[in-house]
C-alpha cells in the first residue's frame, strides 16, 4: 500500500499494526508509557486538525484522519483488558505476567507511532513532469506592470536558456520587468521567434502579446484592451501603430485596423502588412496589390505590388500617396482620388548619403526623408527631387 500510494504512513501503520490489534492480554505498566500514548494522541489530534483546516481536505488526509480515530480507540479499548490475575509466583506466571507488560508497553509505543505519523506525513504527491526545453511555462505568477509613459523598452535576449523565468527572458520597460508579455513564440523546427512588441510614436501606448492567455494587447495607463482571442503561436499576426496613435493594425492573412477611440474596427480580408494609417485612409499590401482603403475598408486606389519591398506613405489628409522605391532612389506621388501619377523624381543626395529611410509628412508640411551614414534629416519637394536639410 506504501509502494502504492507513495504514502509512507501505510509502512508505519504495517508495522504497528500488530501490536495495536493482536488479541494479547496486557498487564498494568509503568505510567509513564501511558503518558507518552496521552501526549503523543493530544500533539496528532492538534496537527491534524490544523492541516485539515489550513489546507486542503485530500481524500489521502482524510484517510489518514479515519485510521488515527480507528487506533485511538482501539488502544483505549485494550489498555482496558487487564490481563488474567495469578496468584502464583512459580516461573509460568511470572513469564505470563512479563509477556503482558511488555505487550502493554507495545501497544503504547506502537499506536503513539501510528497517530503522530497519521497526522505528520504528507501524503505522497504525483510527480510533476518536467517542461520540456525552450518550452513555454504553463502557469506564471499574474503580476501585472503598469506605466504612464514608455520611455525605453528593451527584449528579451536568452530563448536559450533552461531557467523560464530568468531575467533575460522578460520585456523590460523603463528598466523594469514586464511580465505580463510574451518574450518568445516557438516554431516548428525553428530557433524561438521574438513576440510582437510595439510602442505608439507618443510613448503612451503598448500592443504585445499577453504571455498567459496568448492574446493581442493593447496597453496604456488606463488599463488593458483585448485586440483578439487567444492565438496558437503560428497565428500571432504584427502589430503597427504606423508613425501615428490613434489606431492599431494587427496584420498576419488579412488585417484589423482597430479605433483606440472607440473601438471600431474594420476588417480588411487578404491584406498582409499595414504600410500607413492615418484618420483619412489605411494603406495595406496584399499578395498581388497595393491599396489606399477608407476607413469603412472601400478600396479609393489600387496598385500593382512589385517584387522588390517599397514603401507607402499617405499624406494626412488623404489626398496623395507617396510611393519610396529604394533600391532605385526614386519617389513617385500619386493622387488618390484618380490614380494618377502626378510626380515622379529621382533623389540625389549632397555628399555620400544615401536613401535610409522615409519619414513621411512633417508637421510644417514637407516631406521628409533621413540619409545614411549621415543620418540628417532632408525636407524632400516631391515635384523637382530637390532635398535640404532640415534645421534642428
Amino acid at each position: 500500500m506504501a509502494g502504492y500510494s507513495d504514502d509512507l504512513f501505510y509502512l508505519v501503520m504495517g508495522w504497528c499494526a500488530v501490536s495495536v490489534f493482536a488479541p494479547h492480554a496486557r498487564e498494568r505498566v509503568n505510567n509513564v508509557y501511558r503518558q507518552v500514548w496521552l501526549l503523543g494522541l493530544g500533539g496528532a489530534v492538534v496537527a491534524g486538525g490544523f492541516l485539515l483546516t489550513s489546507q486542503d481536505a485530500t481524500p489521502a488526509r482524510l484517510a489518514h484522519a479515519v485510521i488515527v480515530v480507528v487506533v485511538a480507540v482501539a488502544v483505549s479499548l485494550a489498555a482496558r483488558k487487564p490481563g488474567p490475575a495469578s496468584e502464583a509466583l512459580d516461573d509460568v506466571a511470572q513469564a505470563e505476567r512479563a509477556i503482558g507488560q511488555w505487550s502493554g508497553r507495545n501497544l503504547y509505543l506502537a499506536g503513539t507511532a501510528i497517530v503522530l505519523s497519521g497526522a505528520l506525513l504528507t501524503p505522497g504527491q504525483p510527480p510533476q513532469r518536467e517542461l520540456p526545453e525552450y518550452s513555454r511555462p504553463t502557469s506564471f505568477p499574474r503580476e501585472m506592470a503598469t506605466f504612464i509613459k514608455v520611455n525605453k523598452y528593451l527584449a528579451p535576449t536568452c530563448p536559450w536558456v533552461d531557467e523560464i523565468d530568468a531575467p533575460c527572458r522578460s520585456w523590460l520597460v523603463n528598466g523594469r520587468p514586464f511580465p505580463q508579455a510574451a518574450p518568445y513564440i516557438l516554431r516548428e523546427g525553428k530557433a524561438p521567434l521574438r513576440a510582437p512588441f510595439v510602442r505608439s510614436p507618443d510613448k503612451k501606448a503598448v500592443v504585445y502579446l499577453d504571455r498567459h492567455d496568448r492574446r493581442m494587447v493593447y496597453q496604456d495607463a488606463k488599463g488593458v484592451h483585448h485586440l483578439t482571442g487567444s492565438l496558437p503561436d503560428t497565428a500571432v499576426p504584427t502589430p503597427t501603430f504606423a508613425t501615428q496613435n490613434r489606431y492599431v493594425a494587427l496584420a498576419k492573412e488579412g488585417a484589423q485596423i482597430f479605433d483606440t477611440k472607440d473601438w471600431t474596427t474594420v476588417s480588411v480580408p487578404g491584406a498582409r502588412q499595414v504600410h500607413d494609417l492615418n484618420g483619412s485612409g489605411i494603406v495595406v499590401t496584399t499578395a498581388f496589390q497595393a491599396l489606399v482603403l477608407d476607413h469603412r475598408g472601400k478600396t479609393r486606389m489600387s496598385l500593382p505590388l512589385r517584387k522588390t519591398r517599397d514603401a507607402y506613405h499617405l499624406r494626412p489628409d488623404g489626398r496623395y500617396l507617396v510611393v519610396i522605391r529604394g533600391d532605385q532612389e526614386r519617389v513617385k506621388t500619386y493622387d488618390t482620388a484618380t490614380g494618377k501619377l502626378l510626380a515622379g523624381v529621382a533623389l540625389t543626395f549632397p555628399g555620400e548619403d544615401s536613401l535610409e529611410v522615409a519619414l513621411g509628412w512633417s508637421k510644417q508640411g514637407p516631406f521628409l526623408v533621413r540619409g545614411w551614414p549621415s543620418e540628417r534629416v532632408y525636407y524632400l519637394d516631391l515635384e523637382t527631387g530637390k532635398l535640404w536639410k532640415r534645421k534642428k
